[in-house]
């Protein structure tokens, strides 16, 4: 018996939906026994699962199926994660990368901001009416 590879990285937690899970697998991220998959792929225990995250690939050996999602404390039960430190450094390395390009205060103008700018324009338009 296996589970769709698509479903069995939602219920392990690797995906947060079903259907992100099934757009990791479309898009050529995931690969069961060095072999690229399609969602329908089943999984089968004793299977090695790589998943591509940024820039590194993580590495998981499937120990037990479920049908149903499982609770965070659960999911050692079912896989066995092997993805080596270097891996996992490569990755701390791209996300720590990626939030040097999110600047502080480049986003949506918060609430304060707002009335700043709101008391600015007002300010401006009395001036101008003044002349």
């Amino acid at each position: 018996m296996g589970l769709r590879v698509d479903k069995f990285l939602w219920v392990v937690r690797l995906a947060k939906t079903r259907s992100a899970a099934n757009a990791l697998v479309t898009k050529k991220k995931v690969q069961c026994n060095g072999n690229e998959v399609k969602p329908s792929r089943e999984v089968k225990i004793g299977d090695l699962l790589t998943l591509q995250k940024g820039n590194a690939v993580f590495s998981f050996k499937v120990l037990n199926l479920s049908e149903m999602r499982v609770s965070a404390p659960l999911v050692p039960t079912l896989i066995e994660d092997i993805t080596s430190d270097e891996e996992r450094q490569k990755y701390s390395d791209y996300l720590s990368a990626q939030s040097a390009y999110q600047v502080f205060g480049k986003g949506k103008p918060s609430k304060k901001d707002r009335r700043v700018i709101t008391q600015f324009k007002e300010d401006t338009l009395s001036f101008d009416e003044e002349n």
